[in-house]
């Protein structure tokens, strides 16, 4: 197997729920050492559904790919003592430590800085106050919510994707590189705080919600699935298929109306509306009208003719599909894409698995990772990365301090 741009880097990553699991695994799927620290029996997350038949979690094999894992009793000061261990080790590429563990008593940073004074401490936090936060209950209170939904319900729509524990995941990897890349510099280490609910705010205020709010008087309406701001709508065939079509840019929209022959009705209507919609905003503010005129056109032809059509004239759209048809008919979400391999997960079974997206011209890439069994590494790293004795580890075992 190839060893990946960060290869060499030991990672300890202390974790549950999405964002700090999946920053570790980010790492791990570059080629870094990452291993996590679970409790006896497993972690908060590690039954997390989705779940197979027979109960295992999906969920938690998906985001721990490519990690190790040690299985101890965190409760007693000897546990504490081999993960302090762990996070100080010597070394150029280790004392670099992830988590969303609150940053108190043994694991805080200035006890743990204590044995290794250049240390990189990334901790991801509810909120900036250290407040308990999670992705479902930070995106209603920054607004998003309110603006996502059918505009004739009253009620706000909670969306299904835990957009800023990914976000915030993929933050914390970056966190950690730029501080290892300021220690090299420096010989410094640091201590650095990543809120989840900081990560959505800042993400308000770069797409321009925040301005928004403070600039313009009428609020931000419920679109539905309307693209905010320029054209985009889901239309439906005659087969009962769904596409979701975009005209955001004006090629776009002109692939969109050169295929669906809609030129003359279109000007027809730019000529008694005295309206010029090679505009985002004026599409958006048409959207009504533009849908009633390309839906017949839609609903006159098979999915398959739709397909062919659009693709033939470079139309930016997408199906509607569920998860079994996306791995029953995309060829994407198949070994016919380098991103993934078919993966033999112990416990779960055999499926399709995805590396790492990022794929790098000049060093190696990796393939598809399986997920470690629950302390699987536990003896392997207890003698060699800790280096001890096989009658220390036996005694660990026995005394329940390891598993």
């Amino acid at each position: 197997m190839s060893q990946g741009i960060l290869s060499g880097m030991r990672v300890i990553e202390g974790s549950a729920f999405v964002a700090a699991p999946l920053g570790g695994m980010t790492l791990a799927q570059l080629g870094a050492d990452v291993i996590r620290f679970d409790p006896i029996g497993g972690g908060l997350d590690y039954s997390r559904w989705p779940v197979t038949k027979s109960g295992e979690s999906l969920f938690w094999a998906g985001l721990n790919k490519g990690k190790r894992s040690i299985q101890l009793d965190i409760r007693k000061p000897e546990a504490q003592a081999l993960v302090r261990a762990l996070l100080t080790k010597s070394g150029p590429d280790g004392g670099l430590f992830l988590t969303n563990f609150p940053a108190k008593g043994w694991l805080s940073f200035d006890s743990l800085s204590e044995s290794r004074d250049d240390l990189i401490y990334v901790n991801i936090v509810g909120d900036r106050k250290g407040g308990s936060e999670v992705d479902y209950t930070v995106n209603p209170a920054v607004g998003f919510a309110e603006i996502t939904g059918d505009g004739s319900d009253l009620a706000p729509t909670n969306h299904v994707l835990p957009a800023w524990d990914n976000i915030t995941g993929q933050m914390a990897a970056t966190a950690l590189l730029a501080a290892e890349r300021h220690r090299r510099l420096t010989g410094k280490g640091q201590y650095i705080s990543l809120a989840l609910k900081d990560v959505a705010l800042a993400t308000a205020g770069h797409l321009g919600n925040i301005a928004e709010a403070m600039l313009v008087d009428e609020p931000r309406e419920k679109s539905g699935n309307y693209l905010y701001g320029a054209f985009g709508k889901d239309f439906l065939t005659s087969t009962g298929h769904r596409f979701m079509v975009v005209a955001l840019t004006s090629k776009q929209w002109q692939a969109l109306v050169t295929a669906t022959e809609l030129a003359p009705p279109l000007q027809a209507y730019c000529d008694a509306e005295q309206v010029d919609l090679t505009s985002e905003g004026t599409r958006y503010e048409h959207r009504a009208q533009i849908e009633t005129m390309l839906a017949p056109w839609f609903m006159q032809r098979t999915g398959a003719e739709v397909t062919t059509i659009l693709k033939e004239h470079n139309v930016c759209f997408g199906p509607y599909q569920s998860f079994k048809s996306l791995i029953s008919h995309d060829e994407d979400c198949s070994i016919a894409n380098p991103l993934f391999e078919y993966v033999d997960q112990p416990g779960i079974g055999k499926y399709l698995v995805p590396a790492s997206p990022i794929r790098f011209t000049a060093s190696s890439n990796i393939g598809a990772l399986k997920a470690p069994m629950l302390g699987e590494h536990t003896e392997q790293i207890l003698a060699e990365d800790l280096g001890l004795a096989s009658h220390q580890i036996a005694q660990l075992f026995d005394q329940k301090v390891v598993a």
